[in-house]
Protein backbone atom coordinates (compact mmCIF):
# COMPACT_ATOMS: atom_id res chain seq x y z
CA UNK A 1 0.00 0.00 0.00
CA UNK A 2 1.36 3.46 -1.11
CA UNK A 3 1.28 6.13 1.60
CA UNK A 4 1.19 9.43 0.17
CA UNK A 5 0.12 12.96 2.02
CA UNK A 6 -2.10 14.43 -0.69
CA UNK A 7 -4.02 12.64 -3.56
CA UNK A 8 -5.70 14.92 -6.08
CA UNK A 9 -7.84 13.30 -8.48
CA UNK A 10 -8.14 14.65 -11.72
CA UNK A 11 -5.29 16.08 -14.18
CA UNK A 12 -7.28 18.72 -15.42
CA UNK A 13 -6.87 22.20 -15.68
CA UNK A 14 -7.73 22.94 -12.49
CA UNK A 15 -6.48 19.57 -10.47
CA UNK A 16 -2.84 20.63 -12.43
CA UNK A 17 -3.21 23.78 -10.81
CA UNK A 18 -4.08 22.67 -6.92
CA UNK A 19 -1.09 20.00 -7.48
CA UNK A 20 1.27 23.39 -8.52
CA UNK A 21 0.08 25.20 -5.97
CA UNK A 22 0.50 22.81 -3.42
CA UNK A 23 3.63 21.65 -4.58
CA UNK A 24 4.83 25.38 -3.01
CA UNK A 25 4.13 24.61 0.56
CA UNK A 26 3.30 20.68 0.93
CA UNK A 27 5.38 17.37 0.52
CA UNK A 28 4.21 14.39 -1.08
CA UNK A 29 1.68 15.19 -3.19
CA UNK A 30 0.45 12.62 -5.99
CA UNK A 31 -2.28 13.53 -8.77
CA UNK A 32 -3.43 10.36 -10.52
CA UNK A 33 -5.74 10.41 -13.79
CA UNK A 34 -7.52 8.10 -15.38
CA UNK A 35 -6.81 8.95 -18.92
CA UNK A 36 -3.56 8.43 -20.89
CA UNK A 37 -2.62 12.32 -20.33
CA UNK A 38 -3.69 15.66 -18.59
CA UNK A 39 -6.92 17.55 -19.62
CA UNK A 40 -8.51 15.11 -21.65
CA UNK A 41 -12.40 16.16 -21.06
CA UNK A 42 -13.66 19.52 -20.17
CA UNK A 43 -10.46 21.27 -19.51
CA UNK A 44 -8.99 20.83 -24.02
CA UNK A 45 -12.59 20.71 -24.81
CA UNK A 46 -13.74 24.48 -24.92
CA UNK A 47 -13.70 27.50 -26.16
CA UNK A 48 -10.16 28.59 -24.36
CA UNK A 49 -11.34 31.93 -23.10
CA UNK A 50 -10.47 33.99 -20.19
CA UNK A 51 -13.43 35.12 -19.03
CA UNK A 52 -13.93 38.74 -16.74
CA UNK A 53 -16.64 37.73 -14.16
CA UNK A 54 -19.49 39.88 -15.50
CA UNK A 55 -22.31 36.94 -15.68
CA UNK A 56 -22.21 35.75 -12.38
CA UNK A 57 -23.99 36.79 -9.54
CA UNK A 58 -22.83 38.90 -6.89
CA UNK A 59 -21.16 37.17 -4.38
CA UNK A 60 -21.12 33.76 -5.77
CA UNK A 61 -17.51 31.82 -6.06
CA UNK A 62 -18.21 31.99 -9.87
CA UNK A 63 -18.03 35.44 -9.56
CA UNK A 64 -14.87 35.99 -7.17
CA UNK A 65 -12.80 33.43 -8.11
CA UNK A 66 -13.13 34.31 -12.00
CA UNK A 67 -12.59 37.85 -11.09
CA UNK A 68 -9.36 36.74 -9.15
CA UNK A 69 -8.93 34.18 -11.69
CA UNK A 70 -8.74 36.30 -14.77
CA UNK A 71 -5.54 38.18 -12.95
CA UNK A 72 -3.93 35.40 -11.88
CA UNK A 73 -3.94 33.68 -15.33
CA UNK A 74 -2.70 36.80 -17.21
CA UNK A 75 -0.06 37.03 -15.05
CA UNK A 76 0.84 33.14 -14.28
CA UNK A 77 0.65 32.93 -18.84
CA UNK A 78 3.17 36.47 -18.79
CA UNK A 79 5.85 34.84 -16.77
CA UNK A 80 5.70 31.79 -17.80
CA UNK A 81 5.31 32.93 -21.96
CA UNK A 82 1.81 30.68 -22.55
CA UNK A 83 0.54 32.22 -25.65
CA UNK A 84 -2.16 34.23 -24.92
CA UNK A 85 -3.83 37.45 -25.68
CA UNK A 86 -6.23 39.59 -24.18
CA UNK A 87 -7.88 40.77 -26.87
CA UNK A 88 -11.85 42.29 -26.01
CA UNK A 89 -14.87 41.15 -26.39
CA UNK A 90 -18.50 42.53 -27.54
CA UNK A 91 -21.72 41.46 -25.98
CA UNK A 92 -23.68 42.63 -28.77
CA UNK A 93 -27.64 44.21 -28.38
CA UNK A 94 -29.28 43.32 -31.49
CA UNK A 95 -32.05 45.95 -31.01
CA UNK A 96 -32.97 48.39 -29.13
CA UNK A 97 -35.38 46.34 -26.93
CA UNK A 98 -32.31 44.45 -25.86
CA UNK A 99 -30.13 47.40 -24.60
CA UNK A 100 -31.58 47.53 -21.29
CA UNK A 101 -30.48 44.07 -20.28
CA UNK A 102 -26.87 45.48 -21.78
CA UNK A 103 -26.92 48.06 -19.25
CA UNK A 104 -27.78 45.71 -16.55
CA UNK A 105 -24.98 43.10 -17.47
CA UNK A 106 -23.03 46.18 -17.26
CA UNK A 107 -24.23 46.86 -13.91
CA UNK A 108 -23.97 43.39 -12.99
CA UNK A 109 -20.41 43.22 -13.93
CA UNK A 110 -19.15 46.64 -12.56
CA UNK A 111 -20.51 45.32 -8.78
CA UNK A 112 -18.25 42.14 -9.11
CA UNK A 113 -14.88 44.33 -9.53
CA UNK A 114 -15.12 43.90 -13.32
CA UNK A 115 -12.77 47.00 -14.68
CA UNK A 116 -13.16 49.37 -17.16
CA UNK A 117 -16.88 48.20 -19.02
CA UNK A 118 -18.03 50.41 -21.26
CA UNK A 119 -21.33 50.37 -23.79
CA UNK A 120 -20.00 51.52 -27.24
CA UNK A 121 -21.91 52.85 -30.12
CA UNK A 122 -23.23 51.31 -33.11
CA UNK A 123 -20.73 53.75 -35.02
CA UNK A 124 -18.29 52.69 -32.89
CA UNK A 125 -18.49 48.79 -33.23
CA UNK A 126 -18.92 49.03 -37.24
CA UNK A 127 -15.84 50.90 -37.54
CA UNK A 128 -14.06 47.87 -35.66
CA UNK A 129 -15.96 44.80 -37.27
CA UNK A 130 -18.36 46.59 -40.60
CA UNK A 131 -20.26 43.31 -41.10
CA UNK A 132 -21.74 43.39 -37.27
CA UNK A 133 -25.58 43.59 -36.47
CA UNK A 134 -26.16 46.05 -33.56
CA UNK A 135 -27.23 48.48 -31.67
CA UNK A 136 -24.60 48.78 -28.80
CA UNK A 137 -22.53 46.74 -27.26
CA UNK A 138 -20.49 46.32 -24.31
CA UNK A 139 -16.89 46.52 -24.43
CA UNK A 140 -15.18 43.89 -22.21
CA UNK A 141 -11.86 44.54 -22.31
CA UNK A 142 -10.20 42.15 -20.07
CA UNK A 143 -11.70 38.90 -21.96
CA UNK A 144 -8.71 37.05 -23.66
CA UNK A 145 -7.71 33.51 -24.68
CA UNK A 146 -5.55 31.06 -23.80
CA UNK A 147 -3.34 27.92 -25.38
CA UNK A 148 -5.07 25.32 -22.85
CA UNK A 149 -2.79 22.94 -23.43
CA UNK A 150 0.34 24.99 -22.88
CA UNK A 151 -0.99 26.27 -19.59
CA UNK A 152 -1.73 22.51 -18.43
CA UNK A 153 1.61 21.23 -19.57
CA UNK A 154 3.32 23.82 -17.88
CA UNK A 155 1.40 23.73 -14.25
CA UNK A 156 2.19 19.89 -14.51
CA UNK A 157 5.89 20.26 -15.13
CA UNK A 158 5.77 22.76 -11.98
CA UNK A 159 4.44 20.82 -9.86
CA UNK A 160 6.75 17.64 -11.09
CA UNK A 161 9.51 20.22 -10.44
CA UNK A 162 8.76 21.07 -7.05
CA UNK A 163 7.88 17.40 -6.38
CA UNK A 164 4.64 16.57 -6.75
CA UNK A 165 3.96 13.05 -9.18
CA UNK A 166 1.31 12.64 -11.99
CA UNK A 167 0.19 8.96 -12.76
CA UNK A 168 -1.69 8.53 -15.49
CA UNK A 169 -4.04 5.56 -15.97
CA UNK A 170 -5.05 5.15 -12.28
CA UNK A 171 -8.94 4.83 -12.60
CA UNK A 172 -10.10 5.23 -8.97
CA UNK A 173 -12.85 2.33 -8.10
CA UNK A 174 -13.17 2.68 -4.35
CA UNK A 175 -12.81 5.34 -1.49
CA UNK A 176 -13.13 4.27 2.13
CA UNK A 177 -11.77 6.24 5.26
CA UNK A 178 -9.06 4.28 7.15
CA UNK A 179 -9.02 6.19 10.99
CA UNK A 180 -7.74 9.75 10.08
CA UNK A 181 -6.83 8.67 6.85
CA UNK A 182 -8.38 7.28 3.14
CA UNK A 183 -7.78 4.54 1.16
CA UNK A 184 -8.01 4.41 -2.09
CA UNK A 185 -8.39 1.82 -5.03
CA UNK A 186 -7.92 1.58 -8.22
CA UNK A 187 -8.45 -0.60 -11.05
CA UNK A 188 -4.97 -1.72 -11.25
CA UNK A 189 -5.36 -3.21 -7.83
CA UNK A 190 -2.79 0.00 -6.57
CA UNK A 191 -4.06 0.92 -3.20
CA UNK A 192 -2.54 4.70 -1.91
CA UNK A 193 -3.78 5.79 2.18
CA UNK A 194 -3.79 9.33 1.76
CA UNK A 195 -4.18 11.82 4.59
CA UNK A 196 -5.87 14.26 2.24
CA UNK A 197 -7.92 13.66 -0.68
CA UNK A 198 -9.09 16.30 -3.37
CA UNK A 199 -11.82 15.67 -5.83
CA UNK A 200 -11.10 17.21 -8.61
CA UNK A 201 -12.73 14.71 -11.36
CA UNK A 202 -14.71 16.71 -13.42
CA UNK A 203 -17.56 15.23 -15.27
CA UNK A 204 -16.87 11.91 -12.67
CA UNK A 205 -16.79 14.33 -9.07
CA UNK A 206 -19.72 13.56 -7.96
CA UNK A 207 -19.02 9.94 -8.46
CA UNK A 208 -16.27 10.19 -6.37
CA UNK A 209 -18.01 11.82 -3.76
CA UNK A 210 -20.34 9.31 -3.92
CA UNK A 211 -17.64 7.05 -3.45
CA UNK A 212 -16.34 7.93 -0.11
CA UNK A 213 -20.06 8.03 1.30
CA UNK A 214 -21.35 11.23 0.56
CA UNK A 215 -25.81 10.99 -0.67
CA UNK A 216 -25.73 12.90 -4.24
CA UNK A 217 -29.69 12.93 -3.74
CA UNK A 218 -29.63 14.06 -0.43
CA UNK A 219 -27.08 16.57 -1.05
CA UNK A 220 -28.03 17.03 -4.12
CA UNK A 221 -24.79 17.45 -6.08
CA UNK A 222 -25.46 14.66 -8.59
CA UNK A 223 -23.99 16.35 -11.88
CA UNK A 224 -25.74 16.59 -15.49
CA UNK A 225 -24.28 16.52 -18.71
CA UNK A 226 -24.59 19.34 -20.80
CA UNK A 227 -22.67 18.77 -24.91
CA UNK A 228 -21.87 21.94 -26.91
CA UNK A 229 -20.66 21.50 -30.03
CA UNK A 230 -18.39 24.14 -32.16
CA UNK A 231 -18.22 24.94 -35.80
CA UNK A 232 -15.60 27.12 -37.57
CA UNK A 233 -15.20 29.37 -41.05
CA UNK A 234 -12.43 30.10 -42.89
CA UNK A 235 -14.90 32.96 -44.53
CA UNK A 236 -14.30 35.65 -41.72
CA UNK A 237 -10.94 37.21 -42.01
CA UNK A 238 -9.40 40.31 -38.94
CA UNK A 239 -11.89 39.95 -36.09
CA UNK A 240 -9.48 40.61 -33.50
CA UNK A 241 -12.36 40.21 -30.77
CA UNK A 242 -14.46 37.81 -29.62
CA UNK A 243 -18.63 38.02 -29.67
CA UNK A 244 -20.83 37.02 -27.73
CA UNK A 245 -24.92 38.12 -28.31
CA UNK A 246 -27.02 39.00 -24.61
CA UNK A 247 -27.32 35.29 -22.17
CA UNK A 248 -29.84 33.22 -21.84
CA UNK A 249 -30.46 32.19 -17.90
CA UNK A 250 -29.17 29.20 -19.18
CA UNK A 251 -26.18 29.67 -20.68
CA UNK A 252 -23.95 32.60 -22.78
CA UNK A 253 -25.11 31.74 -26.27
CA UNK A 254 -23.68 30.69 -29.23
CA UNK A 255 -20.60 33.25 -29.76
CA UNK A 256 -17.67 33.62 -31.84
CA UNK A 257 -14.28 33.42 -30.59
CA UNK A 258 -11.10 33.43 -32.10
CA UNK A 259 -7.81 31.30 -31.46
CA UNK A 260 -4.37 32.51 -31.30
CA UNK A 261 -3.92 32.27 -35.19
CA UNK A 262 -7.16 34.51 -35.98
CA UNK A 263 -9.24 31.58 -37.30
CA UNK A 264 -12.81 32.19 -36.30
CA UNK A 265 -15.34 29.28 -34.37
CA UNK A 266 -18.58 29.57 -33.38
CA UNK A 267 -20.33 27.73 -30.33
CA UNK A 268 -21.04 26.38 -27.97
CA UNK A 269 -24.28 25.32 -28.06
CA UNK A 270 -26.36 23.35 -24.54
CA UNK A 271 -27.99 20.38 -25.09
CA UNK A 272 -28.21 17.75 -21.76
CA UNK A 273 -26.81 13.85 -22.49
CA UNK A 274 -26.54 10.70 -20.79
CA UNK A 275 -23.46 9.36 -22.50
CA UNK A 276 -20.04 10.44 -22.78
CA UNK A 277 -19.80 10.58 -26.38
CA UNK A 278 -17.69 13.50 -28.57
CA UNK A 279 -19.17 12.37 -31.88
CA UNK A 280 -20.40 15.25 -34.05
CA UNK A 281 -23.23 15.31 -36.67
CA UNK A 282 -25.04 18.57 -38.55
CA UNK A 283 -28.21 17.97 -36.87
CA UNK A 284 -28.04 21.30 -34.82
CA UNK A 285 -26.08 23.26 -37.80
CA UNK A 286 -29.44 25.06 -38.65
CA UNK A 287 -29.36 26.08 -35.10
CA UNK A 288 -26.12 27.45 -35.22
CA UNK A 289 -27.03 29.19 -38.29
CA UNK A 290 -30.27 31.63 -36.90
CA UNK A 291 -28.31 31.68 -33.85
CA UNK A 292 -24.81 33.68 -35.92
CA UNK A 293 -26.80 35.47 -38.22
CA UNK A 294 -28.52 37.42 -35.48
CA UNK A 295 -25.62 39.33 -35.35
CA UNK A 296 -23.02 38.53 -38.23
CA UNK A 297 -24.22 37.18 -41.89
CA UNK A 298 -23.09 33.95 -42.73
CA UNK A 299 -24.20 31.75 -45.30
CA UNK A 300 -24.59 28.06 -44.29
CA UNK A 301 -21.85 26.61 -46.93
CA UNK A 302 -19.32 28.73 -44.96
CA UNK A 303 -19.77 26.29 -41.46
CA UNK A 304 -17.68 23.26 -40.98
CA UNK A 305 -17.66 20.80 -37.82
CA UNK A 306 -15.15 21.75 -35.69
CA UNK A 307 -15.35 20.37 -31.96
CA UNK A 308 -17.62 19.21 -29.37
CA UNK A 309 -17.47 19.67 -25.35
CA UNK A 310 -19.38 17.99 -22.38
CA UNK A 311 -19.19 20.17 -18.70
CA UNK A 312 -20.38 18.95 -15.48
CA UNK A 313 -23.15 20.97 -14.54
CA UNK A 314 -24.86 20.95 -11.21
CA UNK A 315 -27.95 22.86 -12.77
CA UNK A 316 -30.54 21.18 -13.95
CA UNK A 317 -32.18 21.67 -17.92
CA UNK A 318 -34.15 24.00 -15.72
CA UNK A 319 -32.31 25.54 -13.28
CA UNK A 320 -30.67 28.85 -14.41
CA UNK A 321 -28.00 29.01 -11.72
CA UNK A 322 -26.35 26.59 -9.41
CA UNK A 323 -21.93 27.38 -8.25
CA UNK A 324 -19.23 25.91 -8.02
CA UNK A 325 -19.80 23.93 -5.29
CA UNK A 326 -15.94 23.80 -3.15
CA UNK A 327 -15.76 22.39 0.17
CA UNK A 328 -14.20 20.67 2.83
CA UNK A 329 -16.44 17.98 3.92
CA UNK A 330 -15.88 17.82 7.87
CA UNK A 331 -19.52 18.73 8.23
CA UNK A 332 -20.41 15.88 6.44
CA UNK A 333 -18.47 13.22 8.19
CA UNK A 334 -15.02 12.89 6.16
CA UNK A 335 -12.62 15.44 7.43
CA UNK A 336 -9.63 15.95 4.82
CA UNK A 337 -12.07 15.58 1.84
CA UNK A 338 -12.52 18.50 -0.36
CA UNK A 339 -15.05 17.97 -2.93
CA UNK A 340 -14.59 20.01 -6.24
CA UNK A 341 -18.16 19.04 -8.50
CA UNK A 342 -19.80 21.15 -10.78
CA UNK A 343 -16.31 23.24 -12.28
CA UNK A 344 -17.76 23.99 -15.54
CA UNK A 345 -17.55 27.91 -17.07
CA UNK A 346 -15.53 29.84 -15.92
CA UNK A 347 -13.16 26.78 -14.58
CA UNK A 348 -10.48 27.48 -16.77
CA UNK A 349 -10.24 31.26 -16.24
CA UNK A 350 -10.73 30.35 -12.57
CA UNK A 351 -8.74 27.18 -12.36
CA UNK A 352 -5.57 29.21 -10.19
CA UNK A 353 -7.74 31.25 -7.67
CA UNK A 354 -9.28 27.71 -6.94
CA UNK A 355 -6.25 26.17 -6.19
CA UNK A 356 -5.97 29.56 -3.56
CA UNK A 357 -8.67 28.12 -2.08
CA UNK A 358 -8.35 24.32 -1.98
CA UNK A 359 -5.19 25.82 -0.10
CA UNK A 360 -6.86 27.55 2.04
CA UNK A 361 -8.98 24.57 2.96
CA UNK A 362 -6.25 22.72 4.17
CA UNK A 363 -4.35 25.54 6.10
CA UNK A 364 -7.60 25.80 7.75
Amino acid sequence: MEQVNILVIGAGVVGLSIAQKLSENFEDIVVVETEKSFGRHTSSRNSEVIHSGIYYPQNSLKAELCVNGNKLLYEFAKINKIPHQKCGKYVVATAENEEQKLFKLQQNGVQNSVENLTIISNQEILADIPQLNTTKALMVPSTGIIDTHKLMEKLGKIAEKNGAFIIYEMEVIAIKQSGDKYEIKFSNGEIFLANYVINSAGLFSDKIAEMVGINLQKNNLKLHWCKGEYYKTTKLKGIKKLIYPLPSEQFLGIHLTINLNGEVRFGPNAYFVDDLNYKMNENNKDEFLRAINRYLPISVENLQLDDCGIRAKLQTENESFRDFYIAEETAKGYPNFINLIGIESPGLTSCLSIAEKVKKLIEH
